[in-house]
């Protein structure tokens, strides 16, 4: 039984139960037999070679750019392939590179052709033969797929604005304003400083369109069958063209229903159940990665169950926030509750951990947990990007405020990892030393837990702010664009002068991707928890695999810190300074240190 037959029935079930339309249900299984016969014979090897699970190999490391920051182009960035090889990377996500408008476009995320490469980056060609390179290196590529809307400026906006019926029919379009005024009571805000309201007038229509995120970008309508066939054939298509991991953009708000809040609704996951079908009878060897920024306890939904799963991975936000915010109040009570959430979850769910990306950090923490601690959430939020922007009493941090809202008092941050953990503000040696200490740091934390680890691309070489976003007129408004500058390549060398903050920084994480790649503690089945150390600044995260266990210790403080964890006895040695420890005795941690401890349980 192929895959076609194996899941026909539950296919044809969830698409009558949603849509009601057998014509349409006949359209979308022709195309889809379709393209799995133009599958080239390289990507149907693909298809059969590889495990269904290849992306949980603990050898696996990711790395995010921009094509253009990184070699200005798809043809540029294919030259680049041996030094990716040389960074150990497997998996490659490039931001968005399909056609956009000129101006206005939200850094690729108002799409105008999701079957083309944008001209400033190269064209279709150029994108197979990048793929087909990097699939020759054993490297994966990632490409975003922007599900909840199209650009204003897309063909079937064009369309629906010269009044063609079908396509009006592709978007959320009202005459009058009593239906966007009911939906906008329950329906939140995405950006109510930048883009406040979710609905903007059309002049050419005379009609109100539903933009939950910018004026420029129309939200489609998944209640129309129409819209659900092309946008599925379209990422299948993007799959024949060599992708192998979609990136699905803004997944909980693609389904809009009134008086609620248009998030996480039910129908959302028929529509990923669909969509996971299809890749899996198309092309096997693909993923979903879901861009679910949702508490923890939304997320699990997200990954379907193991019998009908939905993403593969998602992106693990909320860590990353923990991360930072630990960071910076030197208390891993907050992360290590999320933490042990995370834990806790099903096998099948798995995480993308990341540090930085080309997006700001938004200070989603867990309100609960907090006032269960006596943290007040807002004053904690306010310190965090106070502290962060470099706006605080003995803060080492440089970065910015992003959507800051005097009236809430909400802000986000900006800035690289290296610029964050204080390597733009060190003017003397010990300090350059503590900044480096703690980028190592903050790395030996996002990859020991459960998970892919993905670098953010500059990180590698502690490459800094690019404060020239301020002069341009067309950046200014945006402090992203502090973190989003051109690749350092002068830089590069500087990795052979062991005593740069660059080859310190690259060869620091090079020794903990090669202890992750090659110890059985990190294989995919591995028991996974946070232990009790007896002080609220030291974080253990203890790994076990077949009578192995590895004990990651992280003292958050600026002081020396001691640990005890009372069922762990034994000797242990650290992976990297070969320091042995008699576990049972506790240990005592200098500022920012981390030990990987490995021993056999008991």
């Amino acid at each position: 039984m192929n895959a076609f037959e194996r899941y026909q029935d539950e296919f044809n079930w969830l698409y009558m139960e949603l849509y009601n339309d057998r014509e349409k249900l006949a359209e979308l299984t022709t195309a889809l037999h379709a393209l799995r016969k133009m599958r080239k014979p390289a990507l149907k090897a693909l298809d059969r070679a590889r495990k269904p699970d290849w992306y949980k190999r603990s050898d696996l490391f990711g790395i995010t750019m921009y094509t253009d920051l990184f070699a200005e182009n798809l043809q540029g960035l294919k030259a680049k392939i041996p030094y990716l090889k040389e960074l150990g990377i497997g998996y490659l996500h490039l931001m968005p590179l399909l056609k956009m408008p000129e101006k206005y476009n939200d850094g690729g995320y108002a799409v105008e052709d999701f079957l083309q490469v944008d001209p400033r980056f190269g064209d279709n060609q150029d994108l197979e033969d990048l793929c087909g390179s990097l699939r020759g290196a054993g490297i994966s590529l990632c490409l975003d797929f922007v599900m909840n809307h199209t650009a204003s400026s897309h063909a079937w906006a064009q369309k629906a604005k010269a009044g063609d019926y079908k396509y009006m029919g592709y978007y959320h379009i009202f005459r009058d304003w009593y239906l966007p005024g009911e939906y906008e009571k329950t329906l939140p805000q995405v950006f109510p400083t930048t883009a406040p309201g979710n609905f903007t007038y059309v002049e050419e229509m005379r009609s109100h369109v539903m933009t939950t995120f910018y004026p420029y970008q129309w939200d489609l309508n998944y209640a129309n069958p129409n819209v659900f066939n092309d946008m599925l054939i379209t990422m299948l298509k993007l799959c024949n063209m060599g992708v192998e991991v979609l990136r699905l953009d803004a997944v909980p708000y693609i389904w809009k229903e009134l008086y609620t809040s248009c998030r996480n609704l039910p129908k959302v996951h028929t529509i990923l159940r669909l969509m996971r079908i299809a890749l899996d009878c198309v092309a096997p060897a693909c993923i979903f990665k879901g861009e679910v920024v949702m508490p923890p306890h939304e997320l699990a939904a997200y990954f379907g169950t193991e019998e009908k799963p939905e993403c593969h991975v998602l992106y693990n936000v909320s860590s990353m926030v923990n991360m930072w915010s630990a960071l910076a109040s030197r208390d891993t009570r907050l992360l290590k509750n999320n933490l042990d959430i995370l834990n806790q979850m099903p096998p099948h769910c798995y995480f993308v951990n990341y540090l930085r990306c080309h997006d700001d950090i938004g200070w989603g923490l867990d309100e609960g947990c907090q006032r269960c601690l006596g943290i007040d959430p807002l004053r904690h939020k306010q310190f965090l990007y106070h502290f962060f922007q470099g706006n605080w009493e003995y803060s080492y941090a440089r970065g910015a405020l992003y959507n800051y809202d005097p009236v809430s008092l909400d802000a986000r941050s900006c800035g690289t990892l290296a610029s964050l953990c204080g390597l733009e503000s060190a003017r003397f040696p010990e300090e350059v030393d503590a900044a480096i200490q703690r980028i190592l740091f903050m790395h030996a934390l996002m990859i020991c837990i459960k998970g892919m680890p993905m670098l953010n691309s500059g990180d590698e070489i502690a490459q800094l702010n690019d404060w020239s976003y301020e002069q341009d007129e067309a950046k200014r408004d945006d402090s992203r664009y502090l973190h989003r500058s051109k690749f350092r390549h002068d830089k590069l060398a500087l990795l052979a002068e062991p005593g740069s903050p660059e080859a310190r920084v690259y060869h620091g994480i090079r020794s903990l991707e090669k202890q992750h790649s090659s110890h059985p503690c990190f294989h995919k089945d591995a028991q996974v928890y946070c232990a009790y150390t007896s002080n609220d600044q030291v974080l253990s995260y203890v790994r076990e695999f077949e009578g192995r266990r590895l004990v990651c210790l992280y003292n958050f403080y600026y002081e020396p810190r001691g640990c005890y964890i009372a069922h762990i006895k034994g000797k242990f040695t650290d992976l990297f300074s070969g320091r042995e420890v008699q576990m049972e005795d506790g240990l005592m941690l200098r500022p920012n240190e981390y030990l990987w401890l490995d021993g056999e349980m008991a």
